[in-house]
């Protein structure tokens, strides 16, 4: 393997000019920086990170963890799109810098997060980042003050800079674009009442409702996704069965997210109950693969998966150059609402006066 000196020698410069002409530390006429980056392309030399690392405390490389690569998606499972887009806004941001991002996968184990934060320290990252499949609390092991690290797609209970999807805005604005809509009896079949995501898009829910003088009835709101992933199906269609059976149901029910949007389609179906005519449906993620293929096309508000990748870069890079952060608080990141055809004004009317009731 060639060296510096062979560098040197081939250019007929010292090796001390060879190295102002790789660090870019030092004036160097253009005939001797041509020689030089000459002898360097006949050669294939290959400057050493590990010395250039000694000089300027500078690795350039940032440290992920994540669990996008190891984990499928199962129709199921409480979340949106792969937290993939999220390590894809980072890796395009890392890349503008001129820094390099190495990957870790947890394997879908959390009790590896610990040892490979370990490894990367070993290996001098600037920074590392944490992804979480979806909105949550976590603990982490406590980072090096010289080693910063920010959260994706989670929080803790200590401070750590994190990056979070606004799901209270996210699900206010889309109850809104409802409203809008001409609809006042909405229903919301929610994903598990212990997630983060459920609690915030429920405060979102009642704050479009209270903006709109609509009062919150408890009764439309139901649970949908069980402990069980089994029984998801059966808590599904008893939710779908308990609002339809109210005296006065509601015209339009919002899902937890597109994939179960895509069930209450096919549970509807299975009734009789036409969609979008006789019962509006609205869902959560834009999930495309799903909202673009249903039939009718589905309302849905955007998770900014691929945006809150790159805050959290942005966010890490600042902390690396010893900006001081303006605030402490989690970086909220908001989408849009992509609005199809799935929801139409007063879309159960048909269906109200079939059985002799009228809307509110």
């Amino acid at each position: 393997m060639a060296t510096i000196y062979d560098v040197a020698k081939r250019a007929g410069v010292s090796p001390k000019t060879v190295s102002r002409v790789l660090n870019g530390d030092a004036p160097v006429g253009r005939e001797t920086r041509t020689a030089v980056e000459q002898a360097i392309a006949d050669l294939g030399y290959v400057p050493s990170n590990a010395a250039r690392m000694m000089r300027s405390n500078r690795s350039g490389l940032i440290g992920l963890i994540t669990g996008a690569i190891s984990q499928s998606p199962h129709i199921d499972e409480p979340k949106g799109l792969p937290d993939l887009y999220i390590v894809q806004g980072v890796q395009s941001t890392i890349a503008q810098s001129g820094k390099t991002l190495m990957i870790a996968d947890t394997g879908g184990r959390f009790d590896r997060v610990a040892p490979l934060l370990q490894t990367f320290l070993q290996h001098r990252v600037e920074g590392l980042i944490y992804v979480a499949d979806y909105h949550q609390e976590v603990v982490l092991p406590a980072m090096p003050k010289d080693s910063p690290l920010v959260l994706a797609n989670c929080f803790d209970r200590i401070g750590t800079p994190a990056v979070l999807p606004d799901d209270r805005k996210g699900q206010q604005m889309l109850v809104e674009r409802i409203i809008k809509a001409g609809h006042q009896r909405i229903g919301y079949l929610t994903l598990p009442r212990n997630m983060c995501a459920t609690k915030l898009r429920t405060e979102g829910y009642k704050t479009a409702l209270a903006s709109a003088g609509i009062a919150f009835d408890p009764s439309l709101v139901l649970p949908a996704y069980a402990e069980s992933q089994g029984q998801n199906s059966q808590l599904l269609w008893d939710a779908i069965d308990r609002l339809l059976s109210l005296d006065v149901p509601p015209t339009v029910l919002c899902c937890g997210n597109d994939e179960m949007a895509m069930r209450v389609y096919g549970i509807l179906r299975t009734r009789g109950i036409r969609v979008p005519e006789e019962m509006s449906i609205a869902g959560y993620d834009n999930h495309v693969s799903i909202a673009e293929t249903l039939f009718p096309p589905l309302s849905t508000v955007g998770l900014p998966y691929a945006a809150m990748g790159v805050r959290a870069a942005e966010r890490l890079l600042s902390l690396i150059e010893g900006e001081t952060p303006q605030s402490s608080d989690p970086t909220l990141v908001s989408g849009p609402i992509s609005w199809r055809s799935s929801v139409t004004e007063q879309s159960t009317l048909h269906y109200l006066k079939s059985k002799g009731r009228t809307t509110q």
